[in-house]
């Protein structure tokens, strides 16, 4: 259990506070006051004042984080601008957020998931340059009988030159493509006798195992496959060629992962997969085993998971406070203070039904249900 706890605790710690620090960062900029910084909910376990006064402290439940503004208001649009600046002196009226202009406020709050992206990008582009990136052309060894590979008309010999629309650059990035793939149908293109094919393949849904153990649906398509001419290739990448890879494995994992939420939405994607904190505990877990390069991999991943959800319009989340800030752009005034409290409730309900729903899911993968 210890195995698992530790590696969990140590990933969202760093996912959690460049998270947090996103917002920090911008506040600081933008002259906005900051009475806490913390690190986890609940009661404090340890912190410290810095000569700002801001206190700096780690609580109980490390399950997220917040940043508290001077003067204890929420990031909403705030209507009642008059009656706030009654309340504080001309200099305290400097350090609160809500008196900021609408583009500071929207700046800080998506500083947050900003951070995450960098976050991520950084960890790739350090995999990219000190350990490298895989280059090795995927060639098709076999195809297996009556496989939808086989139906499809795939042979031997194929070299994958990319998957619906996704341009394979190293034998890895097969099952990746193949398993991120939202549609019913995949689309191979492949080099045959030097002339590019595009193949229509129907994947079968198995129940199976990844390679932690871990269970899950896997989408077959029934092909084996190895590396051209047998030679692997895994390269060191220059600074310029490692950004553009970290960056673009970025939009990737975003792009795919808005579409599979999207298919869970229309009902056509598989939610047993959404998982939650004890789902995430037990992986890093797993993944700590074999290394820290993986492990730093999977941070770089909860971190963009991270980023993407806060994007989401949703009251609570850094996404529903600029879609306020959206509506107040537009309408050139906030809206009610009763109509933002509504929208809060409907989106502590959402929240409160996916921590519902992962949690079951994540018990039900314990082998509890």
């Amino acid at each position: 259990m210890l195995s698992y706890i530790l590696p969990f605790l140590a990933l969202i710690l760093v996912v959690v506070f460049i998270h947090e620090y996103g917002h920090y960062y911008f506040a600081k900029r933008f002259g906005v006051g900051i009475t806490d910084f913390s690190i986890g909910f609940g009661k404090e376990l340890f912190g410290w004042n810095d000569k700002s006064g801001t206190r700096w402290k780690i609580c109980m439940i490390p399950l997220g984080g917040y940043v508290k503004f001077f003067g204890d208001r929420n990031v909403y649009s705030q209507a009642d601008n008059e009656k706030i600046i009654k309340e504080y002196s001309k200099e305290d009226q400097d350090k609160l957020f809500v008196l900021k202009p609408l583009y500071q406020r929207a700046l800080i709050v998506f500083g947050g998931p900003l951070a995450n992206f960098l976050l991520a990008i950084l960890i790739f582009f350090s995999v990219y340059t000190f350990s490298g990136k895989d280059f090795t052309p995927a060639v098709i060894n076999e195809v297996q009988k009556n496989s939808p590979a086989m139906a499809a008309g795939l042979k031997n010999k194929d070299i994958i030159v990319s998957i619906d629309g996704n341009k394979v650059k190293s034998i890895m990035e097969v099952s990746k493509f193949i398993m991120m793939s939202t549609d019913e149908i995949i689309s191979f293109t492949v080099s045959r006798y030097d002339q590019d094919l595009i193949f229509r393949v129907k994947p079968n849904l198995v129940e199976g195992e990844d390679n932690l153990g871990n269970k899950i649906t896997k989408r077959m398509v029934g092909i084996k496959l190895g590396a051209y001419n047998n030679e692997v290739k895994h390269v060191k990448l220059g600074p310029a060629k490692a950004l553009f890879y970290a960056v673009n494995e970025v939009y990737y994992v975003s792009i795919s992962s808005l579409k599979y939420i999207g298919n869970m939405i229309t009902g056509s994607g598989d939610s047993s997969q959404l998982g939650g904190p004890i789902r995430i505990a037990k992986i890093s877990g797993q993944v700590a085993e074999f290394g820290i390069l993986p492990f730093i991999s999977l941070m770089a991943y909860i971190s963009i998971s991270l980023g993407l959800i806060n994007l989401f319009p949703i009251p609570m989340l850094d996404g529903g406070h600029l879609m306020f800030y959206s509506i107040e752009k537009i309408l050139g005034r906030p809206l009610s203070q009763k109509v933002q409290e509504g929208f809060f409730r409907i989106g502590m309900f959402l929240l409160l039904s996916l921590m519902f729903f992962t949690t079951f899911n994540d018990i039900k993968d314990l082998g509890l249900f």
